[in-house]
């Protein structure tokens, strides 16, 4: 029989290991147009907390007592698909589980790119493309411009760093720890701040005394409002993730928002969903320099599908460095 997690209750707060539970699934036939997918590896992303809330959003949330969904890449058993046949490595959202069985609309086979499998589900998958997208088309950066990006050794951070500086831009990256803070150095960064030791607005400030032209936001907050406080006039933001408010009840407050205004700050919300009919364009940059060993992923890896919660959780108590996977 097939596993897969299912989610009990929703969580309020924090979630914990109980609201989860890995149970036995019976898969369907095997129909015209379906493939049969064993599952080598998957992700665990900030957005899936999100899911877990019944509240409507851009995507629908888990549902309760069913298996739920998320970035995976296995190996095709069986197709009754035109273009799939067994041996295919894919890319698909049946995640949180060790098989599925499941209609190929919407599975993709990884792109022969000289990659490691696991890479599309990281630099060379959703994160990678969101870090290049959200950097170059929705905060628009240039060369020569100052780029600010929080949560800089996460998977989507780590990627906007090694962007930044592949395209000519100053990058100041934000982490926590020194073992995070060397991490994001190793990139390339060229200045990089430990926000556990201090104030971030005091921090930003002495990192940047001229200001920044971009500030890419995965952790909103007192991040977000620091950048505020340090905006060059026409600066643009791009905001991807608040991970510091996804399992808290109450709103950020920003000393500093009020500086849109006077600086002229473009702020821009964006998806990686607004961006799949262009991945074209990012494989075309991201392949040669993955290949070329100029953009490089470092992961964090679970054992086991019966950990998939651990590494979940891990997202929101700073356990990973790069990419946060589960070997099945």
């Amino acid at each position: 029989m097939a596993r897969a997690w299912h989610l009990k209750s929703r969580p309020t707060g924090t979630p914990t290991k109980d609201n989860f539970a890995l149970e036995e699934v019976e898969l369907p036939p095997l129909e015209d147009g379906m493939i049969r997918i064993r599952n080598l590896w998957l992700s665990v992303d900030p957005y899936m907390r999100g899911r877990m809330n019944e509240s409507k959003s851009y995507i629908p949330p888990f549902a309760l007592d069913a298996p739920m969904e998320g970035g995976a890449v296995g190996e095709v058993v069986e197709s009754k698909a035109d273009g799939f046949k067994a041996g295919d490595l894919v890319l698909h959202m049946a995640g949180w589980r060790d098989e599925a069985v499941i209609p190929s609309k919407g599975v993709m086979k990884l792109p022969d790119l000289g990659a490691s499998p696991q890479t599309f589900l990281g630099i060379l998958g959703m994160p990678g493309a969101t870090a290049y997208f959200g950097l170059l088309d929705a905060a628009s950066a240039r060369e020569g411009e100052t780029v600010f990006v929080s949560a800089a050794a996460g998977a989507v951070g780590s990627a906007v760093v090694q962007i930044a500086k592949a395209r000519g831009m100053t990058v100041i990256g934000s982490a926590r720890g020194k073992e995070k803070c060397d991490f994001v150095r190793s990139l390339g960064a060229d200045q990089v701040i430990d926000y556990s030791a201090g104030p971030i607005a005091r921090s930003l400030r002495e990192a940047a005394p001229e200001g920044v032209d971009v500030y890419f936001d995965n952790v909103g907050g007192a991040h977000l409002d620091a950048a505020f406080a340090r905006a060059r006039q026409n600066a643009r933001f791009a905001l991807c993730g608040m991970i510091e408010g996804y399992n808290s009840a109450e709103p950020a407050c920003f000393r500093y928002i009020i500086r849109i205004i006077a600086m002229r700050i473009r702020v821009q919300g964006f998806l990686y969903g607004d961006y799949v009919k262009r991945l074209d364009e990012f494989y075309r940059d991201m392949g040669p320099w993955v290949a070329s060993g100029a953009v490089k992923q470092r992961e964090t890896v679970v054992e086991g599908l019966e950990n998939m919660p651990d590494a979940f959780l891990g997202l929101f108590t700073g356990a990973n460095i790069g990419k946060m996977l589960v070997r099945v």
